[in-house]
């Protein structure tokens, strides 16, 4: 990183970039406002040019619930809102108001920052006049005991005003019941005024861990029924909910005892079937016709079953002695519709595989177990070293059925690690994850070098302690030689200081900061007095630009009370805040995107 103070921001902006055609900025709106807009084929349209839209900042805070409301008499309404730099909405709303083709959309923050709410039609080339309004939801009243519902028992309820809510909105009646491991329960929920969600969970102190749902059930109807068979012996709540915000009215929930499974036959390990899915067989917990085959294994134990049929789209699952669900697959095969699955099994004792069809189909199949090789320990790899390897047919492989190479490592919590790899032969792919077990990928890339298909992965360590590092191809039938490299890049580097009224250049660097999304930044510290208002700009020709701006947490974490991408033009920043507090704030001058580097400028300016 070179950095470079300059205690004047007058006329940067003119001189430091060659500005592009500007985009619509993102429009800035308040809580407890209402604007009046226009959809026009002026406006930013989707990718596919199938609508148009406006796109409005607001800025929140982590647990806020906000409610906005978009009226429009010459289209159908339609809102969306989305985390900072998320291409996904966190949540969106079509016709909620209940008046017609109006919107209504609740949600709650996650977490501090600038959130984007985007205003369009639902569909089609259409715009016109529109109004949109914020405002801020009252707190959720603490959710009440839930009621004792008995095996057999059928209830009658009704969700309305009053009711506790989700943190999206959805209001919802709960309902307590106490299983067995293993014991199965068919649950009901019908309603004729809203479409019923049925949710099936515990309660983890306050707060309800989902395990199942289900919306419609197997007879085409709107009603919902969820097959539902316990883990673990214990306490289970049931949530009757609305499809969407807004649903209210009365209901019928039934708690029975659940269908009998699908009768076991017994496989071994190393042995393969002949079957066939006819009318007559039994029953997945989802209503599917299913074959089940039981068999043992012992712990660490890595088996693969493979199932194959000309008739259908086979689909496997497997679950533990008790039908709780470990695994399942629909074409992890190298022919589409063929299933095979890789599991290394946790524990000694018996399991079940159901062979079932991905759709409504019957026909014959063919079923396989077999053991394969226990995954190879991984090899210890140096910071500093490069390596070469090869990924061949002897390789432990993946749940893709990749084959891999592992390496480990240790490092210090804080310490940024980076990993390259360069192959001339496959498209390379990068893991990383503790050591352990069973891996699970903490963080990963594709194409992160920016030359052709090579990686290049930049990960904080979260804590002391041992790693595994995975190369491995993208596909399946990746194979060839490769070239890895492991890279100490030190702790995060500290904040420098920046002066209201004042302009930082910079250039970002592979050497700099990273963020969780691995895309680099610089940072600069500011003392601001409460109430205190800021502009703050970044603007280059090299990155497209990306401000956060936050403060420290006592525990290290990094709390974010404001950002912004692209609301001065395409690929410029600017973000207007106000300090809520007197303190030391850090801003951060970084990319939307990962692995860019190049020069900026960064202004702060006292707004009046």
């Amino acid at each position: 990183m070179r950095r470079q103070t300059i205690l004047t921001a007058a006329g940067l902006l003119a001189l430091s970039i060659a500005a592009p055609a500007l985009a619509q900025a993102s429009r800035p709106l308040s809580v407890g406002t209402t604007v009046e807009g226009r959809i026009t084929t002026e406006d930013p349209a989707a990718d596919d040019g199938s609508f148009h839209y406006d796109s409005y900042t607001i800025n929140v805070r982590a647990g806020q619930r906000l409610e906005a409301i978009m009226r429009a008499g010459a289209f159908d309404a339609f809102l969306e809102v989305y985390r900072p730099g998320e291409a996904e909405p966190l949540a969106s709303d079509d016709d909620g108001l209940g008046e017609g083709t109006d919107s209504r959309l609740r949600f709650t923050a996650d977490r501090s920052g600038a959130y984007v709410l985007r205003a369009r039609p639902l569909s089609g080339p259409g715009g016109g006049a529109y109004s949109l309004s914020l405002t801020e939801r009252p707190p959720a009243g603490r959710a009440p005991r839930p009621t004792r519902i008995r095996l057999g028992q059928s209830l009658q309820g009704e969700l309305g005003v009053g009711d506790p809510e989700t943190d999206d909105g959805l209001v919802y009646d709960a309902f307590a019941f106490r299983a067995r491991a293993g014991e199965r329960f068919a649950i009901d929920l019908i309603a004729d005024a809203f479409d019923p969600v049925v949710r099936v969970g515990r309660m983890e102190g306050r707060d309800f861990s989902e395990l199942a749902m289900n919306d419609d059930g197997p007879d085409g109807s709107l009603n919902s029924r969820l097959v539902f068979t316990a883990p673990t012996t214990g306490e289970y709540v049931i949530r009757a909910t609305p499809l969407i915000v807004g649903g209210e009215g009365a209901y019928t929930l039934a708690l029975a005892t659940g269908p009998e499974p699908a009768a076991t036959q017994t496989i071994e390990i190393g042995g393969s079937v002949q079957g066939e899915l006819t009318e007559d067989d039994g029953r997945s917990e989802d209503g599917d016709l299913a074959d089940a085959y039981r068999f043992t294994g012992r712990e660490g134990q890595r088996i693969r079953i493979e199932m194959s049929s000309d008739d259908f789209d086979t689909y496997l699952e497997l679950f533990d002695e008790n039908r709780v669900s470990l695994a399942e697959d629909d074409d992890g095969a190298a022919r589409g519709t063929d299933s095979r699955l890789t599991f290394t099994l946790p524990r000694s004792g018996a399991y079940i595989v159901e062979a079932r069809a991905f759709s409504a189909s019957t026909g014959g199949y063919s079923l396989s177990i077999s053991e394969i090789e226990p995954e190879r320990p991984p090899e210890a790899l140096a910071f500093g070293s490069t390596i070469q390897g090869e990924i061949g047919e002897g390789d432990s492989t993946d749940g893709e059925d990749r084959g891999f190479d592992a390496y480990a490592f240790r490092g210090l919590a804080g310490q940024r690690v980076q990993a390259i790899m360069r192959s001339g032969d496959f498209d390379t792919y990068l893991q990383v994850g503790r050591a352990g077990a069973e891996f699970e990928a903490l963080a990963s890339d594709d194409d992160g070098l920016g030359e052709g298909t090579d990686s290049r992965l930049n990960f904080s360590l979260p804590e002391d302690g041992d790693y595994v590092l995975r190369a491995l191809p993208l596909g399946s039938s990746g194979k060839g030689l490769y070239s890895l490299e492991l890279i100490d890049r030190g702790p995060q580097p500290r904040p420098g200081s920046l002066l209201v009224g004042a302009t930082a250049r910079g250039t970002l660097t592979e050497t700099d900061a990273t963020a969780e999304d691995n895309s680099y930044y610089d940072a600069y510290r500011l003392e601001l007095k409460e109430d205190e208002k800021l502009l703050i700009t970044m603007v280059s020709n090299e990155v497209d630009s990306f401000i956060v701006l936050g403060r420290e947490q006592p525990d290290g974490g990094f709390e974010v009370l404001g950002s912004d991408d692209d609301s001065l033009s395409d690929t410029h920043a600017k973000l207007v805040w106000t300090a809520p507090a007197d303190g030391t704030y850090e801003v951060r001058a970084g990319t939307f995107q990962q692995g860019q580097t190049g020069a900026y400028a960064l202004t702060v300016e006292k707004q009046p």
